[in-house]
């Protein structure tokens, strides 16, 4: 294979620290290490086209909401310049965002700024905070209609922000994408605008090239975790599926593992859908049964039936799994040993990456 080009002299444009995340992911490889980060900046880019449409959707949808629960047109002033909340910390911070945005836009025009530039110039973060739960009655009053597909919970439209949010600075502080579950973040933006209008979310998905550039990673990764399975192996046998908490982060990967009486288990699923924040009430089970649609079906047996375990209310990230037998799925020979003693000697006590070509050759945990 060729070698980068520019393998011997990187390490004078970007500092060590910043280099090392993907030298690691190499196997020491300077050259493909080079291929990483360059694909790693390619797919930062392709998120942010698609960060895009959901910047401009839902601001655009809260703001439409908020000029018609203010009587924007009637009273001839902005929305933004009425009171929206009784409380005055929260006021406060909205008239400082809007303040500072108005004295930029004068800084940088010399002239009085425009309704439309104002609500361009607020950020993110901003919008995002519109559906903190300091606002709850205003969700239930207007903002609600501004999502109208959504759960119409403003608790999973404001979390789902929020990782939005996160991962947008991610992206805007140029980090590395490697532990990074890409492709679960563009599913949320779909949510998202379609939460909004399913139409518009038709058009980002047609349009979006993070499907692609992710498919195009240079090196193999990791794309199997190993999750402990006293609790949750019972739990997958009933449900075909993986329960842990609510905003719990995780690498970009196809399968999960069962670790269980120090070995993994033979029954390796794919994963078939992931989500997060999903509230386990009888009202939500309700809810999903609703929709006709057959992953909320799914989703709602697996609430139903943990509840029966003993599983309390609150709010989970769900895995859905493939059974034996189905596309996918792999079942191995044999469980895989670990054979290192001692405390703290765990093969995983948390979750773990491995790749999943090697636990089929495998003979213990060791070759992994």
């Amino acid at each position: 294979m060729t070698p980068h080009p520019h393998a011997r002299t990187v390490h004078h444009w970007i500092s060590l620290g910043r280099f090392h995340p993907y030298l690691a992911a190499a196997g020491g490889d300077e050259s493909k290490a080079c291929e990483l980060y360059e694909w790693s900046v390619a797919l930062t880019g392709a998120s942010f086209e698609a960060f895009h449409y959901v910047e401009v959707v839902t601001r655009n949808a809260i703001d439409r909401e908020m000029r018609v629960h203010l009587n924007e047109p009637g009273r001839g002033i902005p929305w933004f310049l009425l009171t929206v909340s009784a409380k005055r910390q929260v006021q406060d911070g909205i008239d400082r965002n809007v303040s500072e945005v108005r004295a930029r836009l004068r800084r940088e025009h010399s002239q009085k700024e425009t309704r439309d530039q104002i609500i361009a110039g607020l950020s993110f973060g901003f919008w995002v905070s519109m559906l903190g739960s300091e606002h709850e009655q205003l969700w239930r009053e207007a903002l609600h209609r501004a999502f109208p597909y959504s759960s119409g919970k403003r608790h999973d439209v404001a979390s789902a922000m929020n990782a939005l949010r996160v991962f947008r600075n991610r992206l805007a502080h140029h980090d590395s994408l490697l532990a990074t579950d890409v492709p679960f973040r563009l599913s949320q933006m779909i949510d998202v605008v379609a939460w909004a209008d399913p139409d518009a979310a038709r058009w980002l998905r047609r349009i979006e090239r993070v499907t692609e550039v992710h498919r195009l990673r240079p090196a193999a990764r990791n794309d199997t975790v190993v999750v402990p399975a006293r609790n949750a192996w019972g739990l997958y046998q009933s449900t075909r599926a993986y329960v842990c908490q609510a905003g719990r982060s995780f690498q970009p990967v196809d399968h999960l593992a069962f670790y269980s009486q120090r070995q993994i288990l033979p029954e390796v699923p794919k994963i078939l859908f992931r989500l997060d924040n999903v509230d386990w009430t009888v009202g939500e089970v309700n809810r999903l049964r609703a929709t006709g649609e057959r992953r909320d079906a799914l989703l709602a047996d697996i609430i139903e039936v943990s509840r029966k375990q003993g599983w309390t209310e609150g709010r989970y990230q769900v895995f859905g799994l493939t059974a034996p037998g189905s596309a996918g799925h792999l079942t191995l020979p044999t469980p895989i040993p670990h054979h290192s003693r001692g405390r703290g000697s765990a093969f995983t006590q948390g979750q773990r990456y491995v790749v999943r070509d090697r636990l089929r050759r495998a003979r213990s945990t060791a070759d992994l």
